[in-house]
């Protein structure tokens, strides 16, 4: 299909000449002699011309008027702007409105064909942008946070919820494998700054040095080995979404550059005099709390209370141990398109194994068990020998050996199940602490809810609940 061109021009001679001369060149040709035939094409019939070349006035008005309307109705095109006459003030409107050129009549058929073919080069690249973006945007939907338990389901109302407000910054939480780079996408290509990029970084994958640089940029010689000028992350994210992966991983002294970032929108590219500006929202993860870390002078308290202004947790999967049976098949079918495998029966002794694992990897775990099952399969059958899962069955009651001072004795020969052990080590803890959740789960160096989770795994009862 022929790329479209459309032509306004008022002047009869010069607008055919244009267009046999374009169609020759293999365009599909509209002609538009005024601002309203023209408003009618692009506003009211939603045309879509690759490229728009227009005379900037016209007998009903002014072409740059044409050009804020379409811009404002989110309309792409590049346009290309022929006057006898131009202002200095009538180019730098056009080129705030993000006209391509501005030419003065007449003009050389040569210097036209090569700036439209500018043009042309310009329009495909925005609308393979604009196309991949409005993919991202059907691929990361609210709904891709996927499950029917009750912390799924708070989960996706959040995210709606956030995905509404102009937000800032914005702090996720969660064990590793939970998805908080999915929850980070699902904000940005469903917010307000979806139409901009999404920037990601992971703050552990760099050390100090190399992390500053990346996220500020630098200039030619500001180090050695600095040859050039190099646009940093938070640069790049401007209009769009900087996606801070493992934050607890960044230094102290970098973390102070970050609230300048959040705080004034500006910053200062290493080597750089200058100040530059940048509009942009945050997103940090962890998946240690930045609440604790603070408390312990290892993470700014400024730069802390500025980032959680708004946050979002993450369940692990083994508290929402039921979404397994929404997520399995969707990871098999994704497994099975890579592979061109056809996988389709899941046996009733895959469900009771992976209901009774505890998912220490969570989602992320899961994904690479369905991988390897998966590629290893030769039928249809999910194959329960690849499954490799180490969870042990659940004890019902252990006799538990009695602690000696501060040192409880744990028999490695044997004769008792990882999940015995670990009973075991839960009720001495509990019954030192008076059965004190919040005090158990400070000396067992685990959250309050993961150890909440285990005490019902095991079947461990408060004497207190009794009679």
């Amino acid at each position: 299909m022929p790329d479209t061109l459309l032509i306004i021009e008022d002047e009869e001679l010069l607008g055919n000449e244009l267009m046999r001369h374009f169609e020759r060149g293999g365009w599909q040709v509209e002609l538009a002699v005024n601002l309203a035939n023209a408003r009618r094409l692009l506003l009211e019939e939603a045309r879509e011309p690759l490229v728009v070349l227009s005379d900037m006035s016209l007998p009903d008005g002014s072409a740059l008027d044409l050009l804020e309307s379409v811009r404002n109705d989110g309309r792409g095109g590049e346009w290309i702007f022929l006057t006898g006459f131009g202002t200095v003030a009538d180019s730098v409107r056009a080129l705030r409105l993000g006209a391509y050129d501005f030419l003065e009549k007449p003009c050389e058929p040569s210097r036209l064909d090569l700036v439209v073919g500018g043009a042309v080069r310009a329009a495909r690249a925005q609308r393979r942008l604009d196309d991949a973006t409005r993919l991202q945007n059907s691929i990361y939907t609210v709904d891709s946070f996927v499950g029917s338990s009750p912390r799924a389901k708070e989960v996706r109302e959040l995210l709606e919820k956030l995905c509404s407000v102009p937000f800032s910054a914005l702090v996720i939480g969660g064990e590793t494998g939970t998805g908080k780079g999915l929850a980070a996408r699902i904000l940005h290509h469903n917010g307000g700054r979806s139409s901009g990029p999404m920037i990601e970084i992971n703050c552990a994958s760099l050390p100090r040095e190399l992390l500053e640089s990346e996220l500020l940029g630098h200039e030619a010689g500001a180090f050695t080995g600095a040859r050039k000028r190099h646009r940093g992350l938070v640069e790049q994210a401007h209009q769009g979404t900087l996606f801070l992966d493992e934050i607890s991983e960044m230094e102290l002294d970098l973390q102070t550059k970050l609230l300048k970032v959040i705080e004034d929108r500006t910053f200062r590219p290493l080597g750089s005099e200058k100040e530059v500006s940048v509009d942009i929202q945050v997103i940090v993860a962890s998946n240690r709390s930045l609440d604790e870390l603070t408390r312990e002078g290892q993470f700014r308290s400024d730069l802390y209370h500025r980032l959680s202004v708004f946050g979002l947790e993450l369940p692990p999967l083994r508290e929402r141990i039921e979404d397994i049976e929404e997520l399995l098949p969707i990871v098999i079918a994704e497994f099975n398109l890579k592979a061109g495998k056809n996988v389709r029966t899941i046996p009733d002794s895959v469900w009771r194994a992976l209901n009774a694992y505890d998912w220490p990897g969570n989602v992320r775990e899961l994904r690479n068990v369905v991988e390897r099952c998966v590629l290893f399969s030769d039928s249809e059958v999910f194959p329960e020998r690849w499954l490799q899962l180490t969870a042990a069955p659940l004890a019902a009651g252990v006799e538990a050996m009695p602690p000696i001072g501060d040192v409880l004795p744990v028999p490695i020969d044997g004769s008792r199940s990882l999940d015995e052990i670990e009973r075991q080590i839960i009720e001495s803890v509990l019954e030192r602490t008076a059965h004190n959740a919040t005090a158990a789960a400070r000396i067992l160096g685990t959250t309050r809810q993961t150890l909440r989770y285990r005490i019902r795994k095991h079947r461990i009862g408060n004497p207190a609940d009794e009679g």
